[in-house]
């Protein structure tokens, strides 16, 4: 199973069941798989170890992966599906993709929040460990923004129901696609977004099942824009 494929399973299994977790009590934390991360020492560091241009392709499509999960079980009861908040807690879309919004994310992450007494955010640093931080900050730092797909929605929809459909040139629909990706922004300011359109791009692997999981992949995505 590819890193693609489990991601997209994950994303399925996750919206199952958070109607029904959110409605209940603090979810205790979940812990994380970062067995397939490199490991950054033992000393937390202020900058992401796991951006491409650190550590290369291949370790960033995983931190993101690892990080959707991460960040769907543990943080997104307060700060909202996909990072997108609804207000109760900061959109941690928006902190900037550089050493500037790594600190304040770090420091945060690691020993939580507390005001007048009340603690607003657990700390996870011991729970969940750096590896997971470090890939749940990846995850949120690729998150689209607002808006960012709205020039696309007819478009984006055209090509998910004629894959769905099992037609259609799935190259030249994979082309149009990167070319697609290639121009949906960040909230962060970070060069790449991990977009529905790049995981449907990725679903076009040539496989059997691609046009089902890329029509997957965008039915989910269009549907959380909306």
């Amino acid at each position: 199973m590819n890193t693609f494929t489990r991601g997209l399973l994950a994303a399925l299994a996750f919206s199952g069941f958070c109607s029904t977790a959110f409605g209940h009590g603090d979810v205790a934390p979940q812990p994380v798989n970062t067995d397939a991360l490199p490991d950054v020492g033992e000393e937390w560091l202020t900058e992401n170890p796991y951006r491409a241009e650190a550590a290369g392709e291949d370790v960033w499509a995983e931190a993101i992966i690892i990080g959707d999960s991460a960040y769907n079980q543990n943080c997104a009861r307060c700060h909202g599906l996909g990072a997108v908040s609804g207000g109760l807690a900061p959109d941690l879309r928006y902190l900037e993709a550089e050493e500037y919004g790594d600190e304040w994310f770090v420091e945060r992450f690691q020993h939580g929040y507390t005001q007048d007494g009340t603690t607003k955010m657990p700390a996870f640093g011991e729970i969940l460990g750096q590896k997971a931080g470090w890939a749940i900050r990846t995850y949120i730092e690729t998150r689209p923004d607002d808006g960012a797909l709205d020039d696309y929605t007819a478009r984006l929809t055209e090509i998910r129901d004629t894959l769905a459909a099992g037609e259609g040139d799935q190259d030249a629909l994979r082309s149009e696609l990167e070319d697609i990706s290639a121009n949906v922004e960040t909230a962060s300011g970070a060069p790449v977004s991990d977009s529905v359109v790049r995981r449907a791009v990725l679903a076009l692997d040539g496989s059997d099942m691609a046009a089902k999981h890329a029509a997957d992949a965008l039915t989910i995505g269009l549907s959380a824009t909306h």
